[in-house]
C-alpha cells in the first residue's frame, strides 16, 4: 500500500525536492508526495448531498482555473509542513484553522497546528519553557515604549529587540544605547508591534541546534563569525558536529514536550558563565546545514518516522 504524503511548502523549496528525492530511495511506490501551498488552500462546507457537510471540501486555484477533491478523494495519509508564508492576520488564522479541521479528519500532521501556533510565536514559546521551569534568557514583553525603556533598564542596557513571529536571526536587533532604544521602542509602539525585549546573554561564539525526530536526535555546533552574534548559518555561519550531552538532550526533549512537537530543532544557548539557557523551538526546521555537516539523509528520516507514525495509527 502506497502512503501518500501531502508537504505544504513553495513550489521551488529545496526541502520539497529533498523530500520528492528521498521518497524515491527509501522504497519504489511505497511513499508519494503530494505537494501543497497554504496560499492555494480553499475550504467549502455544504448541506448539499452531493457533498457531505461531514466532509472537508479543499483544492488549490492556478491561472486555468480551480481544482478541487475532498479530502477523501485526495488520499492523504499525513501532511509535513514545510513552509509558514507570511500573510495578514485573517490569512494566518484562516490557514491555521483549516489545518486543524484536516487534523479532525484523522489526517495527521507533521508538527500538529498547536505546535506551530506556539513555536511560531517567540513569547508563547517562552511562556512554555517557564511553564516547564526550564531555563531561558530573561525576558519582557510589552506594548508600549515607557515599559520597554524600564525593560532595558532592568535588563542591563545590554538587550535583543526580537519581531515576535521571524526567524533565520532575521529583524533582531541588539540595543545598548539608551537614546537609541528610546527611538526604536517608540517606533514599533507608532506601528502597533508588541516590544519583545530580551537580556543578551554573552555566549561562547556559538549555540547548539538538536534536531528531533520522534526518539532520534542529531546535534551540531554552529559558530559565530567573528565580530557577530548571530550564530544563524543562514546569516553565513558554519557548523560542526556536535556530540549532545545528556542535560542538553533532557532539555531538549522537555522543550520539544512543552510545545506538543514531533519534529523540531531545539536552541540551546551555552554561556560564559556556565548555564546553558533555552532560546526557541522552530517547529519548521530547517536540516541542510545539520544533513551536510553531520552527513545524515534527514529528508529520508523525516519519511521514514511519518511512515511508521503512519503505519501504527492504522
Amino acid at each position: 500500500m502506497t502512503t501518500r504524503i501531502g508537504v505544504l511548502s513553495t513550489p521551488d523549496s529545496p526541502y520539497l525536492a529533498e523530500l520528492q528525492h528521498a521518497s524515491e530511495r527509501i522504497e519504489s511506490g511505497a511513499l508519494e508526495i503530494v505537494p501543497l501551498r497554504f496560499q492555494d488552500l480553499w475550504v467549502g462546507l455544504t448541506s448539499q448531498k452531493e457533498l457531505s457537510s461531514s466532509e472537508l471540501v479543499f483544492g488549490c486555484s492556478n491561472n486555468s482555473g480551480v481544482n478541487h477533491s475532498s479530502l477523501t478523494q485526495l488520499r492523504l495519509d499525513a501532511i509535513i509542513v514545510r513552509s509558514m508564508p507570511l500573510g495578514s492576520l485573517e490569512q494566518v488564522i484562516f490557514r491555521m484553522d483549516t489545518l486543524g479541521a484536516i487534523q479532525r479528519q484523522d489526517v495527521p500532521i507533521f508538527n500538529s497546528p498547536r505546535c506551530l501556533e506556539i513555536s511560531i510565536d517567540k513569547w508563547l514559546t517562552l511562556e512554555r519553557f517557564n511553564a516547564a521551569h526550564l531555563p531561558l534568557p530573561n525576558t519582557i514583553v510589552c506594548q508600549c515604549r515607557a515599559t520597554a525603556m524600564e525593560a532595558f533598564e532592568v535588563l542591563g542596557c545590554d538587550v535583543l529587540v526580537k519581531p515576535l513571529f521571524g526567524g533565520e536571526g532575521r529583524g533582531i536587533l541588539r540595543l545598548h544605547d539608551k537614546d537609541l532604544a528610546w527611538r526604536v521602542f517608540g517606533t514599533l509602539q507608532q506601528m502597533g508591534q508588541v516590544i519583545y525585549v530580551q537580556e543578551f546573554v554573552e555566549h561562547l561564539g556559538y549555540d547548539i541546534r538538536i534536531l528531533i525526530i520522534g526518539n532520534q536526535y542529531w546535534g551540531i555546533k554552529r559558530l559565530a563569525r567573528a565580530g557577530e552574534w548571530r550564530t544563524n548559518l543562514s546569516q553565513g555561519n558554519l557548523a560542526e558536529p556536535h556530540e549532545v550531552t545528556d542535560r542538553q538532550l533532557q532539555m531538549a526533549r522537555a522543550a520539544t514536550e512543552a510545545v506538543g512537537g514531533d519534529i523540531v530543532g531545539v536552541d540551546i544557548l551555552p554561556t560564559r558563565d556556565g548555564r546553558e539557557v533555552l532560546l526557541e523551538v522552530n517547529a519548521v526546521p530547517g536540516w541542510k546545514g545539520l544533513s551536510a555537516t553531520l552527513d545524515v539523509d534527514i529528508a529520508a528520516e523525516v519519511l521514514r518516522f511519518v511512515a511508521a507514525s503512519v503505519e501504527s495509527s492504522r
